[in-house]
């Protein structure tokens, strides 16, 4: 596995990212820090693994922190001609964590990576120790926001994603409620430089299953299918709710799906909930993680 350093130096990410060849000889970058019980964090669109920097930083002392980046995103490869379909990034999450020997984790999601943590967890219950859920979703919704559709029509979202760079950038101060610091957006930023580099951020959006003609709504439905498997984990859920999209109704199903779990809401939180809140987020994660690996 080699490293890989082609993106500037960037605020608050002072971590060398590693690569890891998957099938197809495309790479797929990764962080790997710290030492301890193994702690996944997947990630959504349109961020990357710079989305759970100051998670890794507070726990990597006793965790072992993996964060990879999907195709497409952060470090890794973005090739043009590649299918980008949800079944195909819970594929590679889950080549990369047989890679690494991940026997157990805590496993942690938000956004889009919650159908693809989730359906690398409904795959290997036995490899789940608990779950973190943040602002995300792994089951079937009618619901997509105006803006998002309008990503997804041909020819308008090619231009307005890879472009404009305008569902990256307007995440910048769409998915917070305070305002990100310039060097931080730019982080945000930076993998997404240029028309090439956004094909993935696209590919993501087109991808949200909202029919049964869908490509990837059988693999949504899979995944959907194998929660109840899940609820036997501990689960903390953490949600942002001044979020425009996935707003208090997922919230309240994931509830409803996993009655156990240890709920909070911060309602004056965007959807990057861990930009908004992480003073008070960090400290839950850190007791929840020390609770549930101390059973495990």
């Amino acid at each position: 596995m080699t490293t890989n350093s082609y993106l500037p130096d960037l605020a608050e990410y002072p971590y060398q990212s590693r690569r890891f060849e998957i099938d197809g000889g495309h790479n797929m970058a990764y962080l790997d820090e710290g030492e301890g019980p193994a702690v996944v964090m997947v990630h959504g669109n349109p961020s990357w693994s710079y989305l759970y920097r100051n998670l890794v930083s507070g726990l990597r002392d006793r965790y072992r922190c993996i964060v990879p980046d999907h195709l497409g995103c952060g470090f890794s490869d973005k090739p043009a001609n590649y299918p980008y379909r949800l079944s195909n990034h819970i594929d590679n999450l889950e080549h990369l964590l047989e890679k690494l020997g991940v026997k157990r984790c805590i496993l942690v999601v938000h956004d889009w990576g919650g159908a693809i943590g989730m359906g690398w967890a409904g795959r290997h219950p036995e490899r789940i120790v608990g779950l973190v859920v943040l602002n995300t979703a792994a089951f079937r919704s009618p619901r997509i926001p105006l803006r998002i559709a309008l990503c997804r029509w041909p020819i308008l979202g090619s231009l307005l994603v890879r472009g404009l760079n305008g569902f990256a950038r307007a995440a910048t101060f769409m998915a917070v409620t305070r305002s990100m610091r310039p060097e931080i957006a730019k982080g945000f930023l930076a993998p997404y430089n240029s028309w090439r580099h956004r094909i993935a951020v696209l590919r993501f959006v087109e991808d949200i299953p909202m029919d049964a003609g869908h490509p990837s709504w059988t693999t949504l439905v899979a995944v959907e299918s194998t929660l109840p498997l899940l609820q036997q984990f501990p689960m903390l859920l953490c949600w942002g709710g001044h979020d425009f999209c996935f707003n208090k109704t997922f919230y309240e199903e994931w509830r409803t799906r996993f009655p156990q779990a240890e709920a909070h809401y911060f309602p004056d939180a965007g959807h990057y909930v861990l930009e908004d809140s992480l003073p008070e987020i960090l400290p839950l994660i850190d007791g929840f993680l020390a609770r549930t690996t101390s059973c495990d």
